[in-house]
């Protein structure tokens, strides 16, 4: 599973992404088998790490149209329809056409989300606004929860397991 932040640090609400993915790496630090990844501002270098995993989860600065703080997660397709309908990153690369590098690859993760938080403003400073800093809590622990039902799905508690048929030499 990847867990990728995405924004810059340096301009207040961008820096969500970074700001939660350092959030879920001290607060949920050992969750088996997930990669956080620290995805900058992004870059066609990020195709081959989300072609790699069968669980993408993308933590982003997201315009909603509501209030500053507000969040929001949509997975697999909702998350593909948010993406087209979303207006597009105002970097070089954008997370649309990351996931179109996959999906034309056929290496699409099987599983992904989105969780966003609606910021405020983007502007000089390595500080969070006031709103989006305090949902910051909520939406790891909406980040975790998702990273835990993936988690149980591949790994199933309690699943049934059929013993090998022994034989006995003579």
């Amino acid at each position: 599973m990847l867990v990728l932040g995405i924004g810059n640090i340096l301009l207040q609400d961008e820096g969500i992404g970074i700001h939660l993915l350092k959030f879920m790496e001290k607060y949920f630090p050992v969750f088996p088998d997930v990669t956080y990844l620290d995805g900058g501002t992004l870059s066609f270098t990020l195709a081959g790490e989300i072609e790699s995993h069968d669980h993408l989860l993308v933590l982003d600065a997201v315009e909603l149209n509501a209030r500053p703080g507000t969040l929001c997660c949509y997975e697999d397709e909702a998350m593909d329809h948010f993406l087209c309908t979303a207006k597009r990153s105002a970097h070089e690369v954008g997370l649309l056409d990351l996931m179109d590098i996959a999906r034309l690859s056929g290496h699409l993760p099987k599983h992904r989300a989105l969780i966003g938080i609606q910021y405020q403003k983007f502007d000089w400073g390595e500080t969070l606004t006031r709103s989006v800093r305090n949902n910051l809590p909520l939406a790891g622990r909406l980040a975790a929860n998702l990273l835990l039902k993936w988690e149980v799905e591949e790994h199933p508690p309690c699943q049934p397991r059929t013993a090998p048929k022994l034989e006995i030499a003579r």
